[in-house]
């Protein structure tokens, strides 16, 4: 199943986006194109004026509160996704500082996984193609409301897939840590919903897309592999043990244990 890329999709990449041949590999996914299709699996965008869509609505207006507490920091702390930012964000949760450097394996399973459940998450956005939240009723959000932000869809959450992504696959390769790492995995979809730019709904579908895609990409032997060799890898790493890390992971588990709303 494992999808081998076309030379000249990866020399186009190099031309247009200054990304060199030697790191071309990396983009590569567990599963074929097409493989996998989740139109069924994942529950249809709610609209405004049905259950889902009115909750979606209140919980977006009752979030507004939060600006300015620690929570709304974690919110535009998690905003980036990429590789290094999330591994810093999972670093409390999995009591390991990793970096691309020092964890290139875990990167590239991480990075591997996440493409195959970006893939569906994309193909679901362009379908439903629902607003975000700010779009449908005002209201601050923690990152800027670009035109960008604007043009893109709501749901599902790519953060939250992303997000659900990661702490699925670190608690499989952490599993004695599976549980604080997959609390940081649902606070880290969480912070769309506080930072306002995504609706819980869209959240929670992430979520099953993630665990969908997942379920089906674990059944290849190059996934099972490459979580051997991850473990492997971070069990060399230095634990976040010293008081400084001891005292901001305790910080932070507060606010992973703290509801967003009631």
């Amino acid at each position: 199943m494992k999808r081998i890329a076309a030379a000249w999709t990866l020399a186009a990449l190099a031309g247009t986006a200054g990304i060199a041949l030697a790191a071309a590999p990396q983009a590569t996914t567990f599963l074929d194109p097409g493989y996998l299709d989740l139109a069924d699996v994942i529950l249809p965008a709610p609209i405004p004026q049905e259950p889902r869509g009115v909750a979606d609505r209140e919980v977006f207006k009752l979030t507004r509160a939060l600006k300015g507490t620690p929570r709304w920091d974690m919110a535009v702390a998690d905003v980036p996704g990429d590789t290094a930012s999330m591994m810093r964000d999972f670093g409390c949760a999995t009591r390991i500082a990793m970096t691309p450097v020092n964890a290139p394996k875990t990167a590239a399973l991480l990075e591997q996984a996440s493409r195959d459940a970006r893939g569906e998450t994309n193909r679901l956005k362009a379908f439903y193609k629902k607003k975000r939240p700010f779009l449908i009723d005002s209201g601050e959000t923690c990152e800027p409301q670009t035109d960008e932000l604007a043009q893109s869809y709501d749901y599902p959450s790519g953060h939250a897939t992303r997000g659900w992504t990661w702490g699925l696959v670190l608690a499989e390769v952490l599993h004695e840590r599976a549980g604080p790492i997959l609390a940081r995995a649902r606070a880290y979809g969480e912070s769309r919903i506080v930072c306002g730019v995504h609706n819980m709904s869209a959240v929670e579908a992430g979520r099953m897309v993630a665990s969908s895609t997942l379920a089906v990409v674990r059944t290849e032997r190059a996934y099972a592999d490459m979580v051997t060799a991850a473990r492997a890898e971070l069990a060399t790493l230095p634990k976040r043990d010293d008081a400084a890390s001891v005292q901001a992971c305790s910080t932070e588990e507060l606010l992973v244990t703290q509801p967003i709303f009631r």
